[in-house]
């Protein structure tokens, strides 16, 4: 293995390293009034749906809200399911089970 190699992998070991462990060690001993962590409660949400609106209305980049999107159709049921089980086991078992049957369906 080359020297160049090895300051790459240190170099990027330290770019992904830095950012996770200075907040941490930094704010680690603070304490945060109760609206800040009211507030900082929903970003994991808001983040989780984000991410699957994305998937679902924009499966290839661009925003497709027709009755062609397949993942549109898997998502309403399973959006039924998370809600009336209350349990990610089921949502996630759902949710693979129709793309599943939808897939082999409609290939």
């Amino acid at each position: 293995m080359n020297m160049e190699l090895v300051w790459i992998i240190l170099g990027m070991a330290l770019a992904t390293g830095i950012p996770r462990f200075l907040p941490v060690a930094l704010l680690s001993r603070l304490e945060f009034p109760e609206v800040v962590k009211e507030w900082l409660s929903n970003v994991p949400p808001a983040v989780l749906a984000a991410l699957v609106a994305v998937s679902v209305l924009a499966p290839q980049g661009i925003v497709e809200i027709t009755l062609a999107n397949r993942y549109i159709w898997v998502f309403v049921p399973t959006l039924a399911v998370a809600v009336y089980s209350k349990s990610p086991f089921y949502t996630l078992v759902a949710g693979i089970a129709l793309m599943a049957l939808l897939n082999n369906l409609f290939m």
